[in-house]
């Protein structure tokens, strides 16, 4: 089977630094506008010549075992912007463990996209940077090469059948999945009445349904992703892999609505933008896809209007003797810290309590939070655990 090499899509200016001089900020800043007709004639001759490497079967053992029995990487991407700034980003990688779903890999980096957005052509903003990311990896930890490769974007549902999802595959020769959460309207496809009524019949997670354009052509699948999420996803193959295995994967891989290496990407790139420029990161308007914040809802009691997306513990003493088929731990845990994604506020309180505190990792920083007046104190780790399941359920619901 030919393959392509990373080499066939022009490569960007990246960089490790926390941001970019100022003479490439005013260089990247005058090409930030729509390209000339001809640009965007030659990108379409590249996305059809790199379009006949696509292939949409099953190549690997593992995509046609029904519970993907050999699989046990898989990866994410995403690019984040610096907030107020459409040229400055963060492009990330990440790898999970398969079936665990605990990242074992990541890899951020800051980069200046010199290329401007346009619609069907997103690739070319921020495709390379993603290759990079990959071999980066494959150059310093090749065992831990993902097998699939997630990404936030569309695969053979596009415009010329070549999206995002294909061309990283293509160009990293890597099994890839576009997943989007906005229908991408071609081929006759329409948000209409009839295809919110199919969205409203999906009744539980795994459900889905065929996206059927005019020329007769399955381009993808509406898959209700998780039983708490009533927005379906758009799941279309990217490369080297069949939609059915790909639907059946996407949903192996939610926690929540997103699939959680594309989640973990976004998470952890928004981290990094704040934790290297100190600012939260904000995705640019009108790109392909999108990437609205969620309106403020009231949640949990105990938590805030503020929506959390990920809530787990870390740095607790007590966990590493507890274990979770043991129905108690009445073991006070005192330093342990939860992490939420993006942060979710608590109820303000005057009683402090020497124990839990809350941190966030994106977007913005809490003063340490107390959990008094949420647990009772001392905490023990089950209680601790319980607030994590009311602020997961939570986000469940509403992302």
């Amino acid at each position: 089977m030919a393959t392509a090499t990373p080499g066939a899509c022009a490569r960007r200016s990246g960089s490790d630094a926390t941001g970019s001089d100022a003479q490439g900020r005013a260089m990247a800043a005058k090409v930030a506008t729509r390209p000339p007709a001809e640009t965007l004639s030659l990108w379409k001759r590249e996305q059809a010549r790199l379009k006949a490497f696509v292939v949409d079967r099953d190549t690997e053992a593992w995509q046609q075992d029904p519970a993907f029995s050999g699989l046990q990487r898989v990866g994410g991407v995403d690019v984040s912007f610096v907030k107020g700034d459409s040229v400055g980003a963060c492009a990330s990688l990440v790898v999970l463990s398969y079936p665990e779903l605990e990242v074992v890999y990541e890899d951020c980096r800051m980069v200046s996209l010199t290329a401007p957005y346009v619609s069907g052509f997103l690739a070319f903003r921020e495709v390379s940077f993603m290759v990079d990311a990959v071999r980066r990896l494959r150059e310093k930890e090749p065992h831990l090469v993902p097998q699939v490769l997630f990404v936030d974007g569309n695969g053979v549902l596009h415009h010329r059948g070549f999206g995002v999802a294909c061309h990283l595959g293509v160009l990293t020769d890597l099994p890839c999945i576009g997943v989007a959460k906005k229908l991408l309207q071609v081929d006759g496809l329409e948000n209409s009445t009839l295809h919110k009524e199919k969205i409203r019949l999906l009744r539980a997670g795994g459900d889905s349904f065929p996206l059927m354009g005019g020329s007769g052509t399955v381009l993808g699948m509406a898959l209700r992703s998780h039983d708490h999420s009533t927005k379906p996803l758009y799941v279309s193959v990217g490369h080297k892999m069949s939609l059915e295995a790909a639907v059946r994967l996407t949903h192996g891989c939610c926690r929540f609505r997103i699939p959680e290496p594309v989640r973990q990407a976004d998470i952890r790139s928004r981290g990094y933008i704040h934790r290297t420029l100190g600012i939260g990161g904000t995705p640019a308007p009108g790109r392909e896809r999108s990437r609205k914040a969620p309106r403020p809802r009231a949640g949990p009691e105990g938590v805030s209007e503020e929506l959390a997306v990920s809530c787990h513990v870390v740095n607790c003493p007590v966990r590493s003797t507890w274990r979770r088929t043991e129905p108690t731990c009445h073991s006070p845990c005192e330093g342990a810290i939860l992490e939420v994604h993006p942060p979710a506020l608590v109820k303000p309180s005057d009683a402090h309590s020497p124990g839990c505190h809350l941190t966030a990792s994106s977007q913005e920083t809490l003063s340490q939070s107390q959990l008094a007046g949420l647990l009772p104190v001392p905490h023990t780790l089950c209680e601790i655990i319980d607030l994590c399941s009311r602020i997961n359920l939570y986000a469940a619901k509403h992302n």
